[in-house]
């Protein structure tokens, strides 16, 4: 299956040049790749120290952000070299005061594998949650580098543990250890053979907490909330900013509303700031810094939405109401708010433990919505009481970092 794999990959690597001919952010990817070992050769001459870090994406990065600050500086020698796969982590980060060197991973080829790893020779190698790249780990365990894997997640249905994915468990049993999320999967893992692993819990936990502690100020939200009751939304689609849209639309409340879309395109931004009725502002377009007039602001700019939630009262969080994949809940709920969701986040564990716990709720439709809007906001007991359950399973999920970097330590 190996052979085959091999095989694929080379297939898949000249499929993607086709379509790079025709969308943008293959194309970044692939001409990015072109780079990667030029880059390498340049940056790591006469062959320094170095530590390595792997992520698919930004989510990844972000994940495993708190890993490595810590990694960083018990390794105050080293070239850190950050790797991504996917573009919405290379053009986000490249140039991240993080690493020393920021490059797109060529693809998985054993070639690709045993030039990369020749060139970077690290002593420490991190990989977070699902990169399993067979080549690449199968040349790190031969040439005995110490290989983690963090913040990982398993479930039945995943190709590891099914008959046909037998050789991909072998990828994965290259790991000198893994760190998963939760307990379910250390058992799943055990049940095939994996006995290097233990539960972590989510670094994730650590890096939303660590977001208290930072300035959380922006002084045109001070300006637009002036006060009143505030509703985050973050990371929005439009099945969700359509139900959002005809509540404000409705609502004579003093209630003030954010809206922060997950992709910021200049048709949709027009197409969303029209289908308010109400006083609404988008963010690239203020000129008057008293925004105290307004119902809704929209933004139209990434980078504020941490801090934005750090205002809130209340927040709906996107993705759910779709199939697009339900977004980061951690990042309000460590502020203790209740959060509205979609239906659909049977794969998202802390959403479920929310749920359980009473700080997140689910909204199956608009009339769902609505109901469960108009309780957040009429009732203040209510509202305190759920947020304080999200604020206290961040407190008590916290400890990832911890336990990670005790075992780099003493390994």
């Amino acid at each position: 299956m190996l052979f085959a794999y091999n095989i694929l990959t080379y297939i898949v690597g000249f499929h993607l040049k086709l379509i790079a001919l025709f969308n943008k952010k293959i194309s970044l990817g692939v001409e990015g790749r072109k780079k990667s070992f030029a880059i390498l050769k340049e940056a790591l001459a006469p062959e320094p120290k170095t530590v390595w870090f792997h992520c698919a994406s930004l989510g990844e990065y972000e994940q495993g952000l708190p890993v490595f600050e810590q990694i960083k500086l018990l390794y105050p020698h080293h070239k850190i070299i950050l790797s991504f796969f996917s573009p919405s982590g290379y053009e986000i980060k490249k140039d991240s005061s993080l690493a020393d060197v920021v490059v797109y991973l060529p693809l998985d080829t054993r070639a690709n594998a045993r030039r990369f790893i020749s060139l970077v020779s690290p002593d420490l190698v991190i990989f977070v949650k699902y990169e399993i790249w067979p080549n690449y780990l199968f040349e790190l365990k031969r040439r005995k580098i110490r290989t983690i894997l963090i913040s990982a997640l398993f479930r039945p249905s995943q190709t590891y543990f099914k008959s046909s994915g037998k050789w991909m468990l072998g990828a994965l049993g290259t790991f000198n250890w893994i760190f998963v999320q939760n307990d379910a999967s250390v058992e799943l893992l055990k049940k095939h053979g994996i006995t290097n692993a233990s539960r972590s819990g989510d670094t994730r936990f650590d890096r939303v907490n660590a977001q208290l502690g930072r300035d959380n100020t922006i002084e045109i939200l001070d300006s637009f909330k002036d006060g009143n009751l505030l509703m985050v939304a973050g990371s929005t689609w439009p099945e969700g900013e359509d139900i959002l849209v005809d509540f404000i639309n409705s609502d004579n409340s003093s209630t003030k509303f954010i809206i922060a879309p997950h992709k910021i395109k200049e048709s949709r931004m027009e197409k969303l700031s029209r289908s308010v009725d109400k006083e609404v502002i988008r963010l690239s377009r203020i000129e008057d810094p008293d925004l105290s007039g307004y119902k809704v602001l929209i933004l139209d700019t990434i980078g504020m939405l941490a801090r934005a939630y750090s205002y809130a009262d209340l927040a709906y969080v996107g993705g759910a109401m779709g199939t697009t994949g339900l977004h980061n809940t951690l990042e309000p709920a460590v502020f203790g708010i209740p959060i509205i969701i979609g239906p659909n986040y049977e794969k998202f564990p802390e959403a479920k433990d929310m749920i359980r716990a009473g700080g997140m709720f689910v909204a199956h439709d608009a009339t769902e919505f609505r109901m469960l809007l108009e309780k957040l906001i009429l009732e203040e007991e209510f509202r305190r009481r759920s947020g304080e359950c999200n604020s206290n399973y961040i407190k008590k999920n916290m400890g990832a970092v911890v336990q990670i970097m005790d075992f780099i330590r003493k390994y």
